[in-house]
């Protein structure tokens, strides 16, 4: 028997609990983590019926039946309502999860939505699942990309403040982002010799100086090197127009939203958060809690599905 897919629930008074309650209906070998009590009142509010089975390992779990570990909520959960009480346990639930994932026990790691601001109430430097799993795992370069069946767009720079990108990118910081993403794209998605796109900081590329110096200076000097590593990357190019060339394997951007922008217009709710450089697999939706669907039954469950198939997919990569 393949090792299940563990699921985190994140958020529970956001939309994490209603689409993991969904995809438990129609994918199996899954194990879920969170509040059992929150998924199976969460179940009854949106009109849905599944067999609950507390966690045992080692156990075949069909599609209709949900197994959970529980991690039981401090409070009371009103759907689409934040409770700061209730914080501790989100951050419990992650770090169970990727301790176990990292233990061998799971075959990889599948995230709902979490809110930021919310599990700062019980870990004030959490700046979210990316970051937050470098460090449990002792990763010294973790990557996020999104991507869809074709489009894949990584970053530079994660969750910063737009202020202070400039001074984070760094020859260095491009030579080994770069090169984690290389090798990701080689090992999880059989990609041999994935080409590269890679977007200046300024506009138009900083236009030869005129708009910034930090592409002749950082950005052209990185790729340079990363060319005579043999990598296949092209760059630094006008992050306006960049993305209309569809023969490049990844785009990479400077920050966030300069290319998560582009990848949530044209593939939102489709599209997977996947995080290169961690010793564990681990892939997530690419949306937000949106508070004011939970318990509607309107939430769309296809991000998570994605999500969790691209981890069936890079888990048969690795032969894990």
């Amino acid at each position: 028997m393949k090792k299940p897919i563990l699921v985190t629930t994140g958020e529970p008074a956001g939309i994490g609990p209603d689409i993991c309650i969904m995809v438990a209906k129609h994918m199996d070998n899954l194990v879920f983590v969170g509040d059992v009590s929150v998924l199976k009142a969460r179940a009854k509010l949106i009109g849905e019926t599944l067999e609950f089975l507390d966690y045992e390992p080692n156990c075949l779990v069909k599609a209709g039946q949900m197994m959970v570990y529980d991690i039981p909520c401090q409070d009371t959960v009103i759907p689409g309502t934040l409770n700061p009480k209730n914080a501790k346990a989100v951050l419990e639930m992650l770090e169970w999860s990727c301790l176990k994932v990292l233990q061998g026990e799971f075959s990889a790691l599948v995230t709902a939505p979490v809110n930021k601001a919310q599990v700062q109430h019980a870990d004030s430097n959490f700046l979210g699942h990316t970051e937050y799993f470098q460090k449990l795992c002792q990763s010294p370069q973790v990557v996020m990309m999104l991507s869809d069946e074709h489009f894949r767009v990584a970053l530079i720079t994660t969750h910063i403040p737009l202020k202070d990108v400039a001074n984070t990118i760094t020859q260095e910081r491009i030579i080994s982002v770069v090169q984690t993403i290389y090798h990701g794209l080689e090992k999880d998605w059989g990609l041999k010799n994935p080409k590269i796109a890679i977007a200046g900081l300024n506009p138009h590329a900083g236009e030869d100086g005129a708009l910034g110096l930090e592409e002749i200076e950082v950005i052209t000097p990185a790729v340079e090197i990363l060319k005579q590593q043999g990598i296949d990357i092209h760059g630094p190019l006008s992050a306006d127009t960049m993305f209309l060339h569809q023969d490049y394997d990844v785009f990479v951007a400077m920050y966030h939203d300069q290319g998560l922008s582009v990848l949530k217009y044209a593939t939102f709710g489709k599209a997977a958060n996947i995080s290169l450089g961690l010793p564990i697999i681990r892939t997530s939706v690419d949306h937000g809690t949106a508070l004011h669907l939970a318990g509607t039954h309107l939430a769309k469950p296809e991000s998570m599905m994605t999500a969790i198939k691209m981890a069936k997919m890079i888990a048969s990569h690795r032969g894990a």
